[in-house]
């Protein structure tokens, strides 16, 4: 696949952010995994995207990241698939999946902060929705 050619559609793009938040601490686990599957299967932007198109798109991203510049190629995949009105869903779902181990890595946090300046998400609506993560993943 030429990087320069190649498209996806929006909803890999979704995948795409997801999957390089999920994998930047090299490891991906079941709770993130079980999240992305969830939110695949509930939420209405994927109402027309199967599961079988999740493992389709989740080992694309994971062959793309495998290459030389991996981490780019997915970031411009990404910015490329997605209209202005998914950008910060996009942003919010891979919030959603670097939260769902109740930790956020390093890692995860250079990611979005790459993920949060292709997009562009501007500062207030990026703060927005990492506070309402934060305390919808808040425990006693």
């Amino acid at each position: 696949m030429s990087n320069s050619t190649a498209t996806i559609s929006p909803q890999a793009a979704i995948v795409y952010a997801m999957v390089i938040v999920s994998a930047s601490d090299s490891k991906m686990s079941d709770s993130e995994l079980l999240s992305i599957g969830e939110m695949v299967k509930t939420l209405p932007i994927f109402s027309s995207f199967s599961q079988d198109q999740l493992m389709d798109a989740a080992q694309a991203c994971a062959d793309v990241l495998g290459d030389d510049e991996g981490l780019e190629t997915a970031l411009k995949l990404i910015s490329s698939a997605l209209p202005d009105q998914l950008k910060e869903t996009a942003y919010a779902l891979a919030v959603e999946i670097a939260a769902a181990d109740g930790k956020v890595a390093q890692e995860e946090l250079r990611i979005l902060e790459m993920l949060r300046y292709r997009l562009p998400i501007d500062k207030l609506p990026a703060a927005a929705i990492e506070r309402t993560v934060r305390a919808r993943h808040s425990t006693l």
